[in-house]
């Protein structure tokens, strides 16, 4: 006779209680997360998504590859991704897919990743439903669509890439300070009770697939962060207790946490360390402006390339936003190549909406030019030459 399946919110503080064992994780928010996320594999047929987790650490030695021996014994169907090649893979995705487990994830994105691409494409398609690849059948002479639909935990050294990270719950760990022991853990002795966990995880949330493929949980965050992380809450609140309030707060803390730690692409750091750069300044000459930038110590733009960012480089990002130079006359009556801020300021708006300092002004109130109003653009341009072929090489 089957034992009865405990309440939800009992599993999961079962499953806390054990990943804790084994594993120092940084907050506990972050072991939440994990918590969730493993519960999550176990009911993949009923999500849109599929997030990533990305368990990663500055330095070897910070319980990275013990955290993936907990979800590998933990989670749905794991499949160790380490050593197996990309057909295998493919081929092992179906409907209900297996749980993608990948260590040492520098040997798929870093430096020495060559061969991997195929590989590469199914962790960055595989979030979201309906990416298959595409294969030709030489002996069909067919097109075949092949799944890649699976969440995955990647552990490995440094950050991943912005394609996988900005899909993932990420995990930083660090090395165990004195005072934090953990559990050893043993393969054969451990797993069998963490897969009786994991059975019964299982039996807990597979009879109610449709309810969870319905759930429309209430986020506290938008866009590709709750896409992320709505299968995490969907599993919270199906399990009630303390566990939606948990979700929620892990949530808000480690997507905090990645805003904290500059997980933008350098376009968007670009766009924030211009708001810098100007600050109240209405307009700025392109070389006054690349002085400004180049002259952070912590921003990247001295070394971007052999000779810093070029003013041809900064008009080819900026030009990606609706942001061109124009030829402009200054209030001390010089003309140059260079960039207005109101030009800016939609930008600003939709990637960076870093609230400007409380001492600034409201840009409606700044004069820009000669007579402290602002003349139509027309006035503001040498010859009507805004962003033009001709400026490529001088922005």
């Amino acid at each position: 006779m089957n034992k009865p399946i405990a309440h939800g919110a009992t599993l999961l503080d079962a499953l806390l209680a054990a990943l804790t064992r084994y594993v120092i994780l940084p907050t506990p928010e972050a072991a939440n997360a994990v918590v969730l996320w493993i519960a999550a594999t176990h009911a993949q047929p009923a999500w849109a998504h599929a997030p990533r987790m990305v368990i990663r650490g500055p330095e070897k030695r910070c319980g990275k590859s013990r955290l993936l021996d907990v979800v590998e014994a933990t989670c749905h169907e794991p499949f160790i991704t380490v050593n197996s090649s990309s057909a295998a893979v493919y081929r092992s995705i179906s409907d209900d897919p297996p749980t993608m487990l990948v260590d040492e994830a520098d040997t798929i994105f870093g430096p020495k990743a060559d061969g991997n691409e195929d590989l590469r494409g199914l962790l960055n398609a595989g979030h979201q439903r309906n990416r298959p690849a595409k294969r030709y059948d030489a002996n069909t002479h067919r097109v075949e669509s092949i799944p890649t639909f699976a969440m995955a935990a990647l552990a490995g050294i440094g950050a991943m890439p912005d394609t996988i990270e900005d899909r993932a719950v990420v995990i930083r760990m660090r090395r165990r300070a004195p005072g934090e022991p953990v559990a050893p853990y043993r393969h054969k002795r451990d797993r069998p009770a963490l897969r009786q966990l994991a059975e019964d995880l299982r039996a807990w949330l597979r009879p109610d697939l449709a309810a969870l493929e319905q759930a429309e949980p209430a986020m506290p965050v938008e866009d590709r962060a709750a896409d992320t992380w709505e299968p995490l809450i969907a599993v919270a609140d199906h399990a009630g207790g303390h566990w939606p309030d948990r979700a929620r707060a892990a949530v808000l803390a480690l997507t905090a946490e990645a805003d904290d730690n500059g997980q933008t692409s350098a376009r968007v750091r670009l766009l924030a360390d211009c708001r810098t750069a100007f600050g109240t300044d209405p307009a700025l000459p392109t070389a006054t402006l690349l002085e400004r930038l180049k002259a952070d110590p912590e921003a990247p733009w001295a070394d971007y390339g052999p000779t810093g960012l070029t003013a041809m480089k900064l008009g080819v990002i900026l030009r990606e936003y609706e942001i061109r130079s124009a030829n402009i006359r200054f209030t001390d009556g010089t003309q140059a190549k260079g960039y207005q801020r109101a030009d800016f300021l939609d930008a600003w708006a939709r990637y960076c909406p870093t609230p400007a300092p409380p001492d600034a002004p409201p840009h409606a109130e700044i004069p820009l030019f000669e007579g402290g109003s602002r003349p139509s653009r027309p006035s503001l341009v040498i010859a009507g030459q805004r962003g033009t072929a001709s400026d490529r090489g001088t922005a």
